[in-house]
Parts: structure tokens; C-alpha cells; sequence
């Protein structure tokens, strides 16, 4: 499976598919065993279908949906990687015994990470029973135990703390703090007793000669009035406190305004970091079967490691697609978004190379990844049949008429074979073939035994209308307090959309730049309202509607503003 994907559909299916011993870090949030009607959070097909699914039953059930997925996670597993499951009280213990044990192994457990993701207490509108549930738990398992991990750091302390512990300044300016350097008599040790510049401790030294030596190199020693040795440690040097099981210093998202989606059990996008720095190195592939709120997907890219996103969601998939479009830089990787259905205009209008393969790929071939000189074929099924893709309608016979011959220079013997055998010597795939090209491919099976396929692209994805949407703009008042003539306008704008599928939800960009693309402003908006104030000036403002196949179309509104409000078309 190809890397930076996200892919609409059963997770269990998906991983089924997947290589095995081909992935490097796994986080999985999957739905909580908890109350039935809060975990239903996007609300579409996609989503409730699965919901139904894992509540056909009680605790066992829940715990055979979710262990046949586990199982499919461990295969796919790196013997180097390292798999973190994130889930609360209502199921951990069954999730650990059942499932976690059974599938990786007792002896393959790391932590159980507890992480608070509440800071406030429980309301008290009930009398109280027991102690409020602020935690979630994260299962840490490796594959083996030479799975790849770093401890991460905490830096935990503020700029006043910091100053207050490294109080003292050496001759360059630099702050540091004063630490022994030699044994206590305790942990006194004969063989670190030396002479070092001309003093000798009594119970030895805390690290041999040539680590003295770099010490001193680097400055790091220094000899006090009375003539004891001590090191300095600088606060330059200061990265922090390594971090336990205990992860209390990550705010819950609720405190963390700026990163907030509108996804109720969406989680902080510094609890990723610190999982996908502590456990792989950037080119590393992580894999995310729960998508949710995309926050996996968004980080992993960030921090350029690879990855491969899932989810039942359509509109987990596209909220997902936006995340990652609105960090989206020159030096960003491409990636691709595997849907039930496609929009024809989008895939008509593709760039010509990406359409050829992506189809191609989505045929369950192998693509030519090269631009030119392909002498007519694109590709390659999985038994090293060519593959030619045209991205256009009602292709004509002089395409047919070229393709044997093309076929025959890719591999000679390939063609000879299978035209003995009366299998294709190869795929055409289009929008559509015409009537010339269609009687042609009939003629050269008949009379000369050459059997060429003519594939139509909805028989590879199924092809849908993309919804249509339209923006009305009503002027709700005016501010000249700005102390210019024209003033700021306040302005409503409310994008209505339609769709045979029905709407899912609108995004918003009120920056809206044709060529840098689509970055999200508002990332969910179920009502298809926002209200802006506008100075004076020109300003481009897009909205997307995404309907619930999850396919979408944008409207781009340019308005000028000078003392008037005035829609450029």
C-alpha cells in the first residue's frame, strides 16, 4: 500500500490488505465502551453503520470487533515498531487482558501511560460517590523488544524557576548551575579514585578519566575557594526532565483554543508529538485505523514521517484532508484521498501524469512513475500486463490502432504469449470509448486473436455529481470608527449547497489565495454561516461544501469595500 493516504473505509478490510511488517508506529483511539449516544460523533452513514456494528452485543462483543482489528495491526507491525491504543476506564482493563496480552504478549508490554485530559473538577449539581474520571489510558506495546524509542523530555519549569536553580554566571556570561562531581561515601567506588589537576576524592569520581577530560574541554568544571572540583551544568543545556508514565503537563484540548476543529473527542495535537517523536525517526510510517479528528495525520506530516490514515467517516476523511491542507507548504509531501466515490469534473480535470496513476493504482496496477517517454504505456497489472490510460471521453479507433504495437515494444515475448494463449496483451482505460474504438478492439480479437481490454473509469471507482453550492452575502451594518471614510462592514455570509447525498458541512478560508490553495479558516461549519467585519479593501473569501459521499465543490466570493460593499465577479 502506497504511503500519505487517507482512505475511506472499513479499517478491518483496509488492514487485511496491507503488507505485512510494513509499518512503523501504530496510535489507534477507537470509539470508547461508553455511553451509546455520546460516541456517535459525525453522525454520517459511515459512522452509524459502524456504530451499529460494535454495539450488536455488550463488553464481549465490543472486544471481539476491536481485537480482530488489533490482530491485523500486529501483522502489519514493524518487529521495530511500537503500537499505542488509547482508550478510558469503562474497557481498559478488558482492552489490555483480552486483547492487548493475547495479541502482542505480556512480555511486550511498555507502559500503561495514564494521561490527565481534564483539568477542571465534576460538577456538583449530584451528590458525589466517587473520585471524578480525569484520565484516559495509552497501552504502549512493541512488536519485540528491539522496538525504537527515545524518552521524551519535559520542560516543566518557568522562566523565573529556571533563573532561581541555574543562579550563577561563568566568565563568559553564561548561567549554570553548581553540581558534585565526585562520589559520596556511599556509592564510593575504588576503581574512579585518581588524581585529577591535583585533587583526589576520597570516594572516587562519578565517571572515568576521558569523560573528566571532555568535561574540562568543554568548560564544564570548575574548582571552588577551598579547592573542591564541581561541574557546571548550563542552563543552555537544559532540555528538560525525562518523562514518566505520568503525562499531567499535555493540556486537554478544551485549553488549547486555536487548535479546536469542533470534534468533541479530539485530542491535542502535543500528545501525538510526543508519542510520534518518542517512537520513530522522520521517514517512518504511521499508521492511524481511527482517523476521528485527523490529529494523527496532521502531526506525523508535520514532523515528516509517512503515513496512512482510516476511517468508516466520510467527513473524518475530508475534515482530515483540510487539517492537512492548511499546514500545507512548497516543502510538503504529496498525498492522496481514497473515497467510495469521485466527482467526475475533479477526476476529468486532473493533472494529466497524477490521474494516470492514481487510476492505475486504484486498478490494482503499478504505475510508470515518469513523466514522457513512456512509448504509450502507463503501466502495468500485477502479472505485467501494459496498461495505457487516457484521461478523456469517447476515445477513437487510431488509439486502438497504436496500442498492439506499443504493446509488442514493452514485452515482446509477454505479447506473443498471451495472444496464443487468448488472454489481453492489455487495458485501455478512459471516460469512454467510442464506437470506431469498440469495434476495432471486436475486429482484432476475431481476426487476428489479439484481445485488448477497454476499461471505463467508473467500472474502477464508481463516479458521482459533486454537490453544488451558491453564497448570498447580506450586509448587517457598518463601522466608520476606524476614522476612514469608507469604514468596516459587517457581513454575513451563508453558502447554501446541495447534493443527492445530502450535506455534510462547509469549510471556510477567509484569506483565500488561488495559488498557495484552499487553507482553512473555520475547518467545520454544519450551519453554512459566518459572520465577518471588513475593512476597506479587497478580499477573496472561499467556502467549500462537502455532501456526505464526501465529495465537494467550493465558491470563491471577491468583494471590494469602499464605502460600498461591491461583489467583483
Amino acid at each position: 500500500m502506497s504511503v500519505n493516504r487517507l482512505i475511506l473505509g472499513d479499517n478491518l478490510e483496509i488492514l487485511k490488505s496491507m503488507e505485512n511488517d510494513s509499518v512503523d508506529l501504530i496510535y489507534l483511539d477507537p470509539p470508547f465502551f461508553s455511553n451509546r449516544n455520546y460516541e456517535v460523533i459525525w453522525g454520517d452513514t459511515g459512522e452509524i453503520r459502524s456504530f451499529q456494528d460494535r454495539w450488536a452485543g455488550g463488553i464481549s462483543h465490543y472486544i471481539d470487533w476491536l481485537k480482530e482489528r488489533v490482530e491485523e495491526m500486529h501483522r502489519v507491525l514493524k518487529p521495530t515498531g511500537s503500537i499505542f491504543l488509547h482508550c478510558d476506564w469503562h474497557a481498559d482493563a478488558y482492552i489490555r487482558v483480552h486483547i492487548l496480552d493475547r495479541v502482542f504478549g505480556e512480555k511486550n508490554f511498555r507502559n500503561h501511560i495514564i494521561w490527565k485530559r481534564n483539568f477542571t473538577k465534576k460538577g456538583s449539581q449530584f451528590k458525589m460517590t466517587r473520585y471524578a474520571q480525569n484520565t484516559d489510558s495509552i497501552y504502549f506495546y512493541s512488536k519485540t523488544n528491539k522496538s525504537f524509542f527515545i524518552t521524551p523530555r519535559i520542560k516543566n519549569l518557568n522562566d523565573e524557576e529556571l533563573l532561581s536553580i541555574y543562579n550563577l554566571t561563568d566568565e563568559n556570561g553564561k548561567r549554570y548551575k553548581s553540581e558534585p562531581i565526585e562520589l559520596p561515601k556511599m556509592m564510593g567506588r575504588k576503581n574512579l579514585v585518581f588524581e585529577y589537576k591535583g585533587y583526589t576524592p576520597e570516594y572516587g569520581w562519578m565517571m572515568n578519566k576521558e569523560k573528566l577530560n571532555e568535561l574540562d574541554r568543554l568548560n564544564k568544571i570548575f574548582f571552588t575557594k577551598n579547592g573542591k572540583p564541581r561541574r557546571k551544568n548550563f542552563l543552555g543545556d537544559y532540555a528538560g526532565s525525562e518523562a514518566d508514565n505520568q503525562w499531567l503537563d499535555i493540556q486537554p484540548i478544551g485549553q488549547v483554543q486555536s487548535e479546536m476543529i469542533g470534534y468533541p473527542t479530539q485530542k491535542p495535537e502535543a500528545l501525538l508529538q510526543r508519542i510520534v517523536e518518542m517512537a520513530s525517526n522522520e521517514g517512518d510510517i504511521v499508521l492511524d485505523p481511527f482517523v476521528g479528528g485527523g490529529t494523527t495525520i496532521a502531526v506525523a506530516d508535520r514532523l515528516n514521517r509517512q503515513w496512512i490514515g482510516i476511517d468508516q467517516s466520510p467527513m473524518a476523511v475530508k475534515v482530515t484532508e483540510f487539517r492537512l491542507q492548511k499546514q500545507t507548504d512548497l516543502f510538503t509531501a504529496p498525498y492522496t484521498v481514497q473515497l467510495y466515490k469521485y466527482d467526475y469534473d475533479t477526476l476529468r480535470n486532473k493533472d494529466a501524469f497524477d490521474f494516470e496513476t492514481w487510476i492505475i493504482q486504484q486498478f490494482g496496477g503499478v504505475p510508470q512513475n515518469r513523466k514522457g517517454g513512456d512509448k504509450g504505456i502507463d503501466g502495468k497489472t500485477g502479472d505485467g500486463v501494459p496498461v495505457q490510460v487516457k484521461r478523456s471521453d469517447n476515445v477513437p479507433r487510431d488509439v486502438i490502432d497504436k496500442f498492439p504495437t506499443a504493446s509488442q515494444r514493452y514485452d515482446k515475448s509477454l505479447f506473443q504469449k498471451n495472444q496464443k494463449t487468448k488472454n489481453p496483451i492489455g487495458y485501455i482505460i478512459a471516460f469512454s470509448f467510442n464506437k470506431g474504438a469498440v469495434e476495432e478492439v471486436a475486429r482484432l480479437k476475431t481476426e487476428d486473436n489479439i484481445i485488448i481490454k477497454l476499461i471505463k473509469v467508473d467500472e474502477i471507482v464508481p463516479i458521482a455529481v459533486k454537490p453544488v453550492i451558491g453564497v448570498h452575502i447580506n450586509e448587517l451594518e457598518r463601522d466608520e470608527s476606524d476614522g476612514t471614510s469608507a469604514g468596516s462592514r459587517k457581513i454575513e455570509f451563508v453558502a447554501v449547497g446541495q447534493s443527492p447525498a445530502g450535506i455534510e458541512f462547509y469549510s471556510w478560508d477567509f484569506t483565500f489565495n488561488k495559488d498557495k490553495g484552499f487553507k482553512p479558516s473555520v475547518i467545520i461549519d454544519k450551519d453554512g454561516k459566518q459572520t465577518l467585519t471588513l475593512k476597506a479593501g479587497a478580499h477573496s473569501i472561499a467556502v467549500k461544501v462537502i455532501d456526505n459521499d464526501g465529495l465537494e465543490n467550493t465558491e470563491v466570493v471577491q468583494l471590494k469595500i469602499n464605502g460600498v460593499v461591491e461583489k467583483v465577479k
